[in-house]
């Protein structure tokens, strides 16, 4: 029996899921006493997580809504970006570029 081919096709929107990370990035600044202090600004990422494909983040190409937080995505699958299992990242050195 042939082993079954995986389906590569793009995952219909309504079977993925979002996952936000928040983030932070710290700066060393000088107090009034002198003294230095860290000061941190949150920011988040946006992945969309599609049954049997790789997390792709798409925090550029979307547009939340500061108010709500609501989350709008471009229409169209081919707007987003395509990620591809680790198995099949490829490192190449200087020497074969």
């Amino acid at each position: 029996m042939p082993p079954k081919s995986q389906d590569h096709s793009p995952e219909p929107r309504s079977k993925c899921r979002l996952l936000e990370i928040v983030q932070y990035s710290c700066e060393l600044e000088k107090v009034s006493s002198g003294e230095v202090g860290t000061h941190c600004f949150p920011f988040s990422r946006i992945f969309q997580i599609c049954p049997h494909r790789p997390a792709v983040e798409i925090t550029r190409y979307i547009t939340i809504d500061a108010k709500t937080g609501e989350i709008e995505i471009p229409d169209g699958q081919s707007s987003l970006p395509k990620g591809k299992p680790w198995r099949d990242v490829h490192l190449y050195s200087k020497s074969e570029q």
